[in-house]
């Protein structure tokens, strides 16, 4: 196989599987290859790694969005490798490892990719394999669900230690395809990008017929009367009342823009009897939380409440969420923590109306959706089979105010100064 082969291929892989939503989420999960290629200095033969880098969307990927790095100087890390508690230091360690010009900055997960002994890998976030992730007996039911073929890993933050833990893992597990990786998601391998491939939904797709074939009927609980969805005409009639407010709530720290979504999942969820023990467990792959917050307000008024009863009863609930995401910060922050970022929450659930989403443009506000719509899958999964049990709150904490984290929101363009804004221009009319 040619140099330009090798990641053609795993950019083809990459955009058929981020196609998919039941295989991952939007700008979620990483895939790599390694190859062989003639290094222009020495003229000697020297292998590489391509992996999705930084920031970047599997099914939008392009060749500018890899990092290109040598495997011997990755794996030359090891050596160095101070421990867990100075982990975060290997990031910078990686742009060491870089091999030619250009390309994109190497991720968190770059440690996984090139520690793991196999030449294709795919990590991503199926709403199936997070649902075995996220379940409170996870380890029995993916032995369960896969037999030997499918190894379990620990829930532990991305970064060098879990990419160590997965190559043992693998050593350990010579018949495995792939690991279901404890309240994250799925990584699979293979000797061919087509087998990788190949393993990853095959996983995924297992995944989602064990649940469908051994879930009980109704994993949210019966249906609160009242609190079923209203007709279409009179819900977006109510949603679009009470938008201006939920908004204006939303952007208390920070102007946002909003997204509403009442698609079936949604609604449904909304009227179960489970609904808010559920979000209060909040969310658990690290990046359905780092864009929906840990948990989302809910409005906890039937269908039938008025307009106005509704918005008294959001300002009070804003309040107290706001209240409770201080008390959250506090909970959790050292002397190190970045500054608390805001109180307001990224989801607003409203029963028989739906969900209201935000972010700092419409883009990152209907993404917020689309992820707290996985969440919700996730959640149904994990129920359906067992319950439901995410990672701890300081777990959470730990991730979305991580200094890896902040360094990458501090790397993103500042927002123009009228952005997320309405401007009404008169005495221009011609």
């Amino acid at each position: 196989m040619s140099q330009r082969d090798t990641p053609a291929e795993l950019i083809a892989r990459s955009n058929r599987l981020g196609a998919d939503p039941r295989n991952t989420n939007y700008a979620g999960g990483n895939t790599s290859a390694k190859g062989e290629v003639t290094d222009p200095v020495t003229s000697q033969p020297t292998e590489l790694l391509w992996v999705k880098g930084s920031g970047g969307d599997l099914g939008t990927l392009t060749e500018s969005g890899l990092a290109v790095l040598r495997l011997d100087r990755l794996r030359a890390l090891v050596d160095v490798y101070p421990g867990v508690e100075r982990e975060d230091e290997m990031v910078a360690a990686f742009d060491y490892c870089l091999h030619g010009r250009g390309g994109a900055a190497p991720s968190i997960d770059t440690a996984m990719h090139g520690l793991v002994d196999a030449p294709h890998i795919d990590h991503l976030h199926p709403d199936s394999g997070i649902a075995l992730a996220t379940a409170a007996d996870g380890e029995a039911l993916t032995k369960e669900c896969f037999g030997d073929r499918v190894a379990w890993v620990d829930w532990r933050r991305p970064g060098f230690q879990l990419g160590l833990d997965i190559a043992e893992v693998k050593r350990r597990n010579p018949q495995a395809i792939g690991v279901v990786l404890g309240g994250h998601g799925i990584t699979a391998w293979g000797d061919t990008s087509e087998e990788c491939e190949a393993h990853s939904l095959e996983i995924i797709r297992t995944a989602a017929e064990f649940i469908e074939t051994h879930g009980r009927a109704e994993p949210f609980g019966a249906v609160v009367a009242g609190f079923e969805a209203l007709p279409e005409a009179e819900r977006r009639a109510k949603a679009a009342a009470l938008a201006p407010v939920v908004r204006g709530l939303a952007s208390t720290d920070a102007p946002q823009l909003g997204h509403f979504t009442d698609s079936d999942v949604v609604l449904e969820f909304l009227s179960r009897e489970k609904l808010r023990p559920l979000a209060e467990l909040g969310t658990s792959c690290p990046d359905h939380f780092l864009r929906t917050k840990v948990r989302p307000l809910v409005v906890d008024l039937p269908a039938g409440a008025s307009v106005e009863e509704t918005v008294v009863r959001l300002k009070e609930l804003h309040a107290a969420y706001r209240e409770e995401y201080a008390g959250y910060y506090q909970r959790h922050a050292t002397p190190e923590s970045p500054a608390m970022r805001g109180a307001d929450p990224a989801i607003v659930l409203v029963p028989g109306v739906g969900m209201f989403s935000f972010g700092k443009d419409k883009q990152t506000a209907r993404v917020a959706g689309e992820f707290y719509v996985n969440a919700i899958n996730v959640m149904r999964g994990a129920e359906a089979v067992s319950t439901y049990a995410p990672i701890d709150e300081s777990e959470k904490f730990r991730i979305e105010y991580w200094s890896l984290e902040e360094a990458k929101l501090q790397r993103m363009p500042k927002p123009k100064p009228l952005a997320g804004r309405v401007a009404l221009v008169t005495g221009a009319g011609s």
